[in-house]
């Protein structure tokens, strides 16, 4: 089940504007094809897998606790 937020590019600006709070990110190809699922401080998050991965789209939703941005995260991945 993908996030219901729209994509956005993957970029620099992208990262910056992204909330400094627990929660659950898709990092999606140029087709908007999901390629990962992650889960933790959303900036810093992305912060990471913009110097390591490859994607050319984001989209996220926050989380109130770590646990639920875990349970979160291995919903959208099952469902992916």
């Amino acid at each position: 089940m993908p996030l219901q937020r729209r994509w956005e590019s993957f970029d620099r600006s992208t990262v910056a504007s992204a909330p400094d709070r627990l929660g659950v990110y898709e990092l999606g190809d140029s087709d908007g094809t999901v390629v990962e699922v992650g889960h933790g401080v959303i900036r810093d998050e992305l912060k990471d897998a913009l110097a390591y991965r490859n994607a050319a789209k984001v989209r996220w939703t926050t989380a109130q606790t770590r646990e639920q941005a875990a349970d979160l995260a291995a919903e959208h991945e099952s469902r992916r």
